[in-house]
């Protein structure tokens, strides 16, 4: 096909863009770090809801510094929730302190709904971070293993190891440049990262290894019939070319849906679907210009 794109010729530029992300996020993660929510690092998480006029409004900066200033409570993250409620995060507080800050607010602002109040102990943020890192791990080996396994048969040229060492690389690009997002957010926005984080890397390493596969099995397919002798790049080009609509078309509408959930859903969801909408356009872009790319580096390396 001559209208095809060049992706193969040009993967030099499509990678370097990868290896800047890739690198930049990894910093930010090693100079920041990922600031843990209450479910990693224990604490309280209290949802409130203020008995405000119709005409008084207030803003989360204000509450802050009422906790602040008044109950004196230094470390207290404060976001703004639906129907004008905010969500408090805290560190460990007891019953009575609980009891005391209640009517404290009460008093404050004329009275005040608790939502929910739900205190985590330090012993069980930690389960909790050790159980989030083994399953993105365990994850992350499982998938690339089942891929070098699935392409034993019917790999050749390519062995099949290089489909699974390739999904792992391509897999950790994609879940590496949302994390370092959040490390950014973290240290200039106050963004924690809780169980719903590790539930989006998940989702982000699922949909990227499905758009993976769709490329690495039309290469396979394509390999099946040449005789003789062939050129693997152009048909490595020509197989990323022929999934090319289909990826894009599929990652397009998943993005739009992410986009109106964003703007428009909860705004307690806002980081979870803004680490997926990142994770997605990420792993698209690893699918099409990193993935194939890679299988090809690899292969003729071990051939010169």
């Amino acid at each position: 096909m001559t209208n095809n794109m060049n992706i193969i010729g040009n993967r030099k530029i499509f990678l370097s863009i990868s290896g800047v992300l890739a690198l930049a996020s990894f910093l930010a993660i090693g100079i920041f770090g990922l600031k843990p929510g209450i479910d990693f690092s224990g604490g309280t998480m209290w949802q409130i809801k203020l008995a405000l006029s119709d005409t008084r409004q207030i803003s989360s900066d204000e509450l802050k510094n009422f906790f602040q200033t008044d109950l004196k409570t230094e470390d207290v993250v404060i976001f703004p929730a639906e129907n004008r409620s905010f969500i408090v995060r805290l560190p460990h507080i007891s019953e009575d302190e609980h009891q005391q800050y209640f009517s404290a607010l009460k008093n404050k602002f004329g009275g005040m709904e608790e939502l929910s109040f739900q205190n985590i102990g330090p012993a069980i943020g930690e389960e909790l971070r050790t159980g989030a890192f083994w399953a993105i791990t365990m994850v992350l080996l499982g998938i690339s293993l089942y891929i070098a396994f699935a392409f034993r048969k019917v790999s050749y040229p390519i062995k099949s190891w290089k489909y699974g060492i390739i999904t792992l690389v391509t897999l950790l690009h994609d879940i590496t440049i949302p994390a370092g997002l959040l490390a950014v957010l973290g240290k200039y926005s106050g963004i924690e990262i809780d169980t719903n984080f590790m539930v989006a890397l998940l989702v982000i390493m699922g949909f990227s290894v499905h758009d993976t596969i769709v490329v690495f099995d039309r290469i396979r397919e394509n390999l099946m019939f040449q005789k003789g002798k062939f050129d693997l790049a152009e048909i490595i080009n020509n197989s990323v070319n022929q999934t090319f609509v289909r990826s894009v078309n599929t990652s397009l509408t998943l993005v739009l849906i992410l986009l109106m959930m964003f703007f428009f859903g909860p705004i307690t969801l806002k980081y979870f679907i803004l680490t997926i909408l990142v994770g997605v356009v990420t792993g698209t872009y690893s699918s099409i210009f990193i993935a194939s790319p890679l299988l090809l580096i690899f292969h003729s390396k071990e051939n010169r």
